[in-house]
């Protein structure tokens, strides 16, 4: 792990809790609407950590922030999707040499076989959602399914988020982050079940 890079968990941690702050600033919508658009294509944090406690504070706009959220997440893809499709040569080196290369190498296999279902799948787990927007773009995946793919995978977790929050309080904001990504892992691992068992049965094995 190199010191003074995103990958730095000092650097991580600080940029954690900064935009947890955030949170509680007056313009959070603002800010979280950003922090959500810059996700989907460079910033390391996600988007839920200022999602939760904005939801837990004002419980009545949850549902209006889950979609404020999506919504610029979804913006956010295209510029990611933008930067494989016409600028990858500038930041592949950088890619190559991050934590990301092995996600992204594989996230580039899995589109040329699955496409809109890994772009949906991509938008619900913990995996960087980053990764997967800058990789619809390297192999040109049609946009519209990129578009749709993803406003359905990013709105259910968003909306899983607010709900949990609205449900539960305060205990469900403290549980959130794990709940979350272990539904993520989860749903994950369950399509990768089935995709290997369709593929077994459906070759005749």
């Amino acid at each position: 792990m190199r010191k003074g890079t995103l990958f730095d968990g000092h650097l991580l941690q600080r940029l954690y809790d900064q935009v947890l702050a955030w949170a509680a600033h007056p313009k959070a919508p603002v800010i979280m609407s950003g922090l959500s658009f810059a996700e989907s294509s460079f910033f390391p944090v996600p988007p839920d950590v200022m999602l939760g406690p904005m939801c837990l504070a004002r419980p009545t706009k949850a549902w209006h922030f889950a979609a404020l959220c999506t919504l610029s997440s979804v913006l956010g893809g295209l510029l990611g999707y933008a930067i494989g499709r016409w600028a990858f040569q500038w930041m592949e080196p950088w890619l190559m040499s991050s934590a990301y290369a092995d996600i992204f190498l594989s996230a580039v296999d899995a589109f040329e076989t699955w496409g809109f279902w890994y772009i949906l799948l991509a938008g619900f787990t913990p995996i960087p959602y980053k990764v997967f927007t800058v990789g619809a773009g390297v192999i040109g995946m049609p946009v519209i399914p990129f578009l749709f793919g993803s406003a359905v995978g990013r709105g259910a977790r968003f909306f899983l988020v607010a709900g949990l929050v609205r449900a539960m309080g305060e205990e469900g904001a403290q549980r959130l982050r794990r709940w979350v990504d272990t539904a993520g892992w989860i749903v994950l691992i369950m399509v990768l079940i089935a995709g290997g068992a369709w593929w077994y049965f459906g070759s005749g094995h």
